[in-house]
């Protein structure tokens, strides 16, 4: 029987996503969130940082990569793994990272430059009754087409 092994953990994070792919060819993305936790030390308000490394699989691993960047908020829930090595002296090694199985973002607020218009947006920002240039000479055409 499986024990209980589950995460939910919100943060930011430190840099952009690093997409690489299996020797197979399966996408897998690792980024590292800092998450804050506050708590009160005699009259004053403290601040503990912990840093969590996390990777994805498959399509989850491609969104991470497309939709993540440093500074992005983000939720994760998941599972914990820990990888175990001896180093070449001998001495063992021992790393916790968290597999998720869900990936949330937080909306993204840089500033950025607007996607380009199409003329049908242009065209509902305009006044009533005005008609684009661009539609004009469609207009006519449907005009002269009379049954």
């Amino acid at each position: 029987m499986n024990n209980l092994n589950s995460i939910l953990i919100e943060g930011n994070l430190i840099r952009d996503p690093l997409l690489r792919s299996t020797p197979k060819g399966t996408p897998v993305c690792t980024f590292t969130i800092a998450s804050n936790r506050y708590y009160k030390q005699d009259t004053a308000y403290e601040k503990e940082v912990g840093f969590f490394d996390v990777e994805t699989w498959t399509k989850l691993a491609e969104n991470c990569y497309n939709l993540g960047h440093k500074g992005r908020g983000v939720r994760v829930v998941g599972r914990l793994k820990q990888d175990r090595w001896n180093d070449v002296e001998g001495k063992p090694h021992s790393r916790v990272t968290i597999v998720a199985e869900h990936v949330e973002f937080r909306p993204d607020f840089r500033k950025e430059d607007p996607p380009a218009r199409t003329q049908a947006e242009e065209a509902e920002n305009l006044p009533r009754g005005e008609i684009p240039v661009e539609l004009e000479s469609v207009e006519e055409e449907f005009a002269a087409i009379t049954f």
